[in-house]
């Protein structure tokens, strides 16, 4: 990580300058996975320890006698603004009493957890010096022979890893599988398309062919996105969904004399849609370590709100169709009629007022 390496080198520059100037404003949390057990190491500036304590001049916090005098004080402040988790549940800490670190002007402290098994995810969360907006902290996990890093400031205050064991893919398989599903059943847009689809109805067989167009295209696009090979702009790809919408009700107005072209039409506008699942798929902190599993976790999640809503839509049109066939075709025009105009709706919203979409 290009910003870790830059920020560390930065740090180590700081240490050069005199304790009672404002260093680069950096904390260090090294935690160390160990089956049933994390340990951990703090490392803390005496500049911001000092001034939590209103202690000055800060230099007085080299000392390890006065270091060892507000001991107490200083791992009550520290460990309130720290907080792990394992699996979802908070873990106790057992905290060294602080220790001076004179080369790096810095404080130390030691930490274990035990856990009643080895975990799926460890979450870290830390707001170490919230009176210092620019305060970050460096959280390094070691599992292993493997490191991960990530950076917790004012703006991202927590990380979430996955391990590398059985229990990390599980929890990547727990978390991604229901986020895929809630995010097809809550987007509208790739609902509407959907329903789009499968409006002038077909057998079990065109159906199929339908669907699987969309979801081989999409899939593609979702991967391609998400390993940051092809990145194209929301602004492009949002109001493109929602052309896609319009395009798919136009079609089914237009279609006469037995032409289907449903199948060209999901897999073309299907690459489109995946480049959307990636952008809300890249808003949740991909595991590193996990993205196969992550990818195609959310992908299957995907595909099972794709089969509730094509069953329900299938469903219904077979079974309009099978009592009067004015009544399916009257649902065919009412219905693309309303998927264009809301597509519609939609492609103006996102292309002239694109930060109310």
């Amino acid at each position: 990580m290009k910003r870790l390496g830059i920020a560390a080198v930065l740090a180590l520059l700081a240490v050069a300058r005199p304790a009672s100037a404002h260093p680069i404003p950096f904390s260090y949390l090294d935690l160390r996975l160990k089956g049933e057990e994390i340990e951990g190491t703090l490392i803390a500036h005496i500049y911001d320890v000092a001034h939590e304590l209103n202690i000055q001049p800060i230099e007085r916090l080299l000392d390890p006698a006065v270091v060892s005098s507000f001991s107490g004080s200083i791992v009550t402040i520290l460990s309130n603004r720290i907080k792990i988790a394992a699996d979802g549940r908070a873990l106790t800490a057992v905290w060294s009493a602080p220790e001076v670190v004179a080369d790096r002007q810095s404080v130390r402290l030691r930490v274990r957890f035990t856990l009643d098994r080895a975990p799926g995810t460890v979450a870290v969360a830390a707001s170490l010096f919230p009176y210092d907006p620019a305060h970050q902290t460096f959280v390094n996990i070691y599992e292993g022979d493997t490191i991960t890093q990530a950076i917790l400031d004012r703006g991202k205050a927590r990380f979430e890893y996955f391990a590398g064991a059985r229990q990390g893919v599980l929890a990547v398989v727990h978390r991604f599988v229901p986020a895929g599903i809630r995010h097809i059943l809550i987007g509208p847009d790739h609902l509407l398309f959907l329903v789009g689809l499968l409006l002038l109805g077909g057998t079990v067989r065109r159906l199929a062919l339908v669907v699987t167009a969309f979801t081989v295209a999409h899939s593609l696009t979702l991967s391609l996105a998400a390993l940051n090979i092809v990145n194209p702009p929301a602004r492009i790809i949002e109001p493109a969904i929602a052309l896609s919408i319009v395009y798919v009700g136009a079609d089914n107005l237009l279609v006469h004399g037995g032409r289907d072209v449903r199948g060209w039409i999901a897999f073309a506008f299907g690459l489109v849609h995946g480049f959307g699942f990636a952008n809300v798929l890249r808003e949740m902190d991909l595991p590193p370590r996990e993205l196969g599993w992550s990818l195609f976790s959310f992908n299957f999640g995907v595909e099972i709100g794709q089969l509730v809503v094509i069953t329900a839509v299938a469903s219904v049109v077979a079974l309009l169709r099978g009592r009067s066939e004015a009544a399916g075709q009257r649902l065919v025009v009412v219905g693309s009629i309303v998927v264009a105009a809301v597509g519609a709706f939609w492609f103006g919203q996102r292309v002239f007022f694109p930060g109310g979409v």
